[in-house]
């Protein structure tokens, strides 16, 4: 399993050098003791002795146990007693292999960071001082004097040690942390150009869509008013009313093509708001018709944004076209209530009803996606023979004033 924060290379470095301290502190130590003139009778070969056991424990306990073995905490503590333990037979010995007792500090990096690093500090300052002071000479003054010696010095080596660890650890998480961060703004910007090219398609697709919703809510309704027309002058000698009302309505049809094509606004809506442009609209219809249509307006008035208002004028055209094509309707009523948060758009009829209010007919899947693209929603309420209730809300966001 890979080590999601390996060691620095400043880390490596150090474990290198604890690694080869005992070594050199042991060899300088020895090589000031030989140089040394004054020697006690059997010195040196003491001497070498004990430096002879020193080294086959620091072989033996360390350097050749396998890297697996050497990182268990029992070896190190083993390792660590064993080098203290030869430090202070050879530093009581000869007091210049204090520089051996240095490297316990060095493996003191061994057991961090816990408080095991503190203890062996302590421990090895303890050899350290207790090998060079001539306890037959020691005052309690002197003894405590090297006490603190030994407290300040643990908490100075021992806290720095730890801190040095943690200031690294946390350096080693800062900089995964922003790996990570490189990382997931790379793959942000792969799914951003994805997104672009699915927003771009979507774009497109909701496009069609439109356009089909334009076709269908000016083209086609334009169309079935001019046969229904035209039908009603075949049926009667004087067909110069229906002929003319044919005539209006295909104008009314080219308009409407060369707007939607343009994406522009109804042009019922072009110099009015939409309660007029509602009434404009249940007049012309009720006029082509036959069927009675009530319009009321209701609440405080205020100009809607454009979308909006084009939204709710298309479902009522929708609605009314489906009232002409389908209800057999004799009445029918149009109410645009302003009720402050939302608007509300009613068109009932008195027909024989819709079979399936739920079905995905194209008119009625125009008016919910038109009212879903400006937050809005659409029920529809029908009982066979009992005529059919569309209700349309949507939020009343204001747009500027004309």
């Amino acid at each position: 399993m890979n080590d999601p924060f390996p060691p620095s290379v400043w880390e490596r470095r150090f474990e290198r050098v604890v690694e080869i301290v005992p070594y050199l502190t042991l060899a300088t130590s020895l090589i000031i003791s030989l140089a040394s003139p004054e020697q006690p009778p059997g010195g040196i070969p003491r001497t070498l002795a004990l430096t002879a056991l020193a080294l086959a424990w620091i072989l033996g306990a360390r350097t050749l146990l396998p890297a697996a073995v050497r990182g268990r905490r029992m070896a190190v503590t083993a390792h660590f007693l064993g080098v203290l333990a030869t430090a202070a037979l050879l530093a009581f010995h000869d007091p210049i292999f204090v520089i051996y007792c240095i490297s316990g500090f060095f493996l003191a990096a061994h057991f961090a960071p816990s408080k095991w690093t503190f203890a062996a500090v302590a421990a090895t300052s303890f050899v350290l001082y207790g090998s060079t002071l001539d306890w037959s000479q020691a005052t309690p003054q002197l003894i405590a004097f090297h006490l603190a010696i030994i407290a300040v010095q643990t908490v100075a080596i021992g806290g720095g040690s730890i801190a040095g660890i943690k200031i690294e650890d946390r350096q080693r998480k800062y900089q995964k942390a922003v790996s990570d961060l490189q990382t997931a703004l790379e793959e942000n910007a792969g799914l951003h150009a994805q997104l672009l090219t699915q927003a771009h398609e979507a774009g497109i697709l909701d496009e069609r869509r439109r356009m089909a919703r334009e076709i269908h809510d000016t083209l086609a309704q334009g169309l079935t008013g001019i046969i229904t027309q035209l039908r009603a002058a075949q049926r009667v000698e004087d067909s110069d009313a229906h002929v003319a009302l044919a005539l209006d309505l295909a104008r009314d049809s080219l308009t409407e093509a060369r707007r939607s094509v343009a994406a522009l606004r109804p042009h019922q809506l072009d110099d009015a708001h939409l309660p007029e442009a509602m009434t404009t609209l249940a007049r012309g219809w009720a006029r082509s018709t036959g069927v009675d249509l009530h319009v009321e307006v209701t609440g405080d008035r205020v100009p809607l944004s454009p979308a909006i208002e084009v939204a709710l004028f298309r479902v009522a055209q929708e609605a009314l076209t489906n009232v002409a094509k389908h209800a057999g309707a004799t009445r029918a009523g149009l109410t645009l209530s302003y009720t402050g948060p939302v608007v509300l758009l009613d068109i009932r009829d008195d027909g024989t009803g819709i079979l399936d209010p739920d079905g995905g007919g194209f008119g009625l899947s125009s008016m919910r996606q038109r009212l879903r693209g400006v937050g809005g929603s659409l029920e529809i309420e029908s009982t066979p023979g009992e005529g059919t209730a569309v209700s349309a809300t949507v939020p009343a966001l204001q747009g500027n004033p004309r």
